[in-house]
């Protein structure tokens, strides 16, 4: 498992609210919503490197 490391968030009181109503209907906390919404974004853009990517096929 990658290692955590914490980190301060300043967000607007909606904004969280929001993830916070999302996250609860996908049974989910606050911080794993987050961190879900930024690994998808991370995907859609092409920035997030493939776990296969670091393994070298024969």
């Amino acid at each position: 498992m990658p290692k955590k490391k914490p980190f301060a968030l300043r967000i607007d009181e909606e904004m969280l609210k929001s993830i916070e109503k999302w996250a609860a209907d996908e049974f989910r906390s606050t911080n794993g919503q987050i961190e879900f919404i930024l690994n998808q974004a991370l995907k859609n853009s092409g920035r997030l490197k493939k776990k296969n990517d670091d393994i070298n096929e024969v």
